[in-house]
């Protein structure tokens, strides 16, 4: 496989069939200090104004998430990406991913924060025209004004451009006239703009409008009553002869489900990244109960069941962190390179977006399954403690399940991976035919008996990651061959794929960001490291396998099975490690510490 030359060649979906050296990834433990102090400027937030008023959010006390909401704005919160131009902070792509990664934790304040400061706010700043964005983004950025985001219909969920709300022009021609119903829209309760996508006659596509609340002709039902992140605010909106001024329609006529794609990218990333603080809360929670709780005469902590939980639930944070990060950097460079190459700053940031929207579906999918992970194993350790409202794992368990829906359900997003990378090799963008063709041959040829050099650290997991890449472009390419455009149609066999993509890409990451911190801190102090990766990286390659197994055994038999399923065992081969070491080696730490393994921002 070819090597990274430098950050700005790589391109999204590139990982699978390029090397990337660890000096040319980024890892969260290379933010500066100012972003660090904003970390903790923002965990400080949390545990002051979120973290004592749960309860009270919870129960949706009158005016309570608007004001926290301002309180945000005031400390710059709401305005991390906004340019300084409209009165935001101005930071690069990856700083807007660590704020949401601190916000994690938050609980019902990180849906209303996400849905304002992403869907909400970046589709003027990506799309709005000048006058737009002087209008409402400053007013947005500080929280003097909250938005919201009204894509979603009760016919219209993920075939997002079925939705039947109407957009006519009146006769004067100085308004559109909105008619319609949404559901699902975070913060409509207090917001006072909204996002809306409607179709103008009879066009195809959407047409998106930026609707202000004072305009008229919109009502609400109640509350939706919801299984967890009870505190935010979840409505259906009605608009019923809603005036809205020509020149409020946002982009051009009918590039309204462009807008929604595109922005949906980036609210996908940053929910992946959204949920790291959280799993290291859950896991610092369930190590201090495991500490105190005493069964048989000492803690349960002691137990190794106990230590195979608090370890899990690490190596998987600390993989989800990995990935995340380094796609973010990817999307900097990516918007620095393009903007030195004379592109407008919004259209920048799209046009990144779009290229590493294949890396946004996978942080999306597997930060919110390692959170799911996470909160179900807390509950686990608290036994019956964690089926009570009085211990912190009920609330948890509840608010994490709406990140496998929300920003695309994870079935959608795995089905979207293997489409893109399949429609972007189509094209010519990403060569996979020819890796793909040198797999199919390696299959036939006689096994090479040339054994590298593994003794360096992690450089066995490295030689074992190059032969996953190709297991995923066996399966794949095969796949292709024998559906072609229907493909498509075979959702079982997509979702598999999805999967050896998905742990591919996290153990890649993992695997780079250990490297680099063995060159930072020596092979002795990044010890933890290196035991949370090659735990993760454990599993991975049997995940990997297993949904490698699955696929092919679906569209292939006979003879031709046989030969899938052995290139399959050729390409994961991997020494066992003894993981319940590895396991104790971390829970170890975890006890130690009564935490999350290690800290980067306090």
């Amino acid at each position: 496989m070819e090597a990274v030359a430098n950050k700005s060649t790589l391109k999204g979906g590139e990982f699978l069939i390029k090397e990337t050296s660890a000096e040319e990834v980024f890892i969260p433990e290379e933010f500066s200090e100012e972003q660090k102090m904003m970390a903790a400027a923002t965990q400080d937030f949390i545990d002051k104004e979120i973290t004592p008023n749960r309860d009270r959010i919870d129960n949706m006390e009158e005016g309570l998430m608007p004001s926290l909401m301002e309180k945000a704005g005031e400390l710059g919160l709401l305005g991390v990406s906004v340019p300084e131009a409209y009165g935001g902070l101005g930071m690069n792509f990856n700083t807007g991913m660590l704020m949401a990664d601190i916000i994690a934790s938050s609980g019902s304040f990180s849906t209303a924060y996400g849905a304002h400061t992403g869907i909400g706010t970046l589709p003027i700043l990506y799309y709005g025209t000048e006058e737009q964005k002087q209008k409402y983004i400053p007013k947005l950025a500080t929280g003097e004004w909250k938005a919201c985001y009204c894509l979603t219909e009760p016919d219209a969920g993920s075939d997002a451009n079925s939705g039947k709300t109407k957009a006519k022009l009146s006769d004067d021609g100085k308004h559109y006239i909105i008619n319609g119903q949404k559901m699902w829209i975070s913060n409509a309760g207090f917001a006072d703009l909204f996002i809306v996508f409607a179709k103008i006659d009879d066009d195809k596509n959407l047409t998106a409008f930026i609707v202000e609340k004072e305009y008229g002709g919109i009502t609400m039902n109640d509350e939706e009553r919801k299984l967890g992140i009870k505190g935010s605010s979840t409505r259906q909106v009605f608009f019923n002869d809603c005036k809205v001024p020509v020149e409020n329609m946002l982009s051009e006529r009918e590039n309204g489900f462009k807008i929604a794609v595109n922005v949906l990218n980036v609210g996908r990333i940053k929910l992946g990244c959204g949920v790291i603080n959280g799993c290291k809360s859950i896991a610092s929670e369930a190590t201090n109960y495991a500490n105190e709780r005493k069964q048989f005469g000492v803690s349960i902590s002691s137990f190794g069941a106990i230590q195979t939980k608090l370890a899990n639930m690490a190596a998987k944070t600390y993989a989800v962190e990995s990935a995340s990060y380094r796609a973010g950097q990817n999307i900097d460079d990516a918007i620095e390179a393009l903007i030195g190459e004379g592109m407008d700053p919004s259209k920048a940031k799209l046009k990144a977006l779009e290229q590493f929207s294949i890396e946004c579906a996978i942080i999306k999918i597997h930060g919110s399954e390692v959170l799911d992970y996470c909160v179900d194993e807390g509950v686990q350790v608290y036994g019956g403690m964690g089926f009570s409202e009085e211990a912190p794992m009920a609330r948890a368990y509840r608010d994490a399940r709406i990140t496998r829906i929300y920003e695309g359900t994870n079935e959608i997003n795995r089905m979207l991976i293997v489409g893109m990378m399949l429609k972007r090799a189509m094209k010519g963008e990403l060569d996979l035919l020819g890796p793909a063709m040198a797999v199919g041959k390696e299959l036939t040829a006689i096994p090479s008996f040339e054994q590298p050099d593994l003794s360096a650290p992690l450089a066995e997991e490295k030689e074992v990651l190059k032969k996953l890449k190709k297991s995923a472009l066996m399966v794949a390419g095969k796949a292709a061959e024998t559906f072609g455009p229907k493909l498509n149609d075979e959702q079982e066999i997509l979702m598999h794929i999805a999967d050896m993509l998905i742990e591919i890409y996290a153990a890649e990451s993992t695997i780079l960001r250990t490297e680099k911190l063995m060159n930072l801190y020596g092979e002795d102090g990044s010890k933890l490291y290196q035991n949370m990766c090659k735990l993760y990286f454990h599993e991975a390659v049997q995940k990997i396998k297993n949904h490698g197994d699955e696929a092919v055994a679906c569209f292939t038999e006979g003879d031709e099975l046989k030969v899938m399923l052995m290139g399959m065992k050729r390409f994961t081969k991997s020494t066992p490690v003894n993981t319940r070491n590895l396991r104790r080696a971390i829970a170890d730490v975890m006890i130690r510490e009564n935490k999350f393994p290690y800290s980067l921002y306090s």
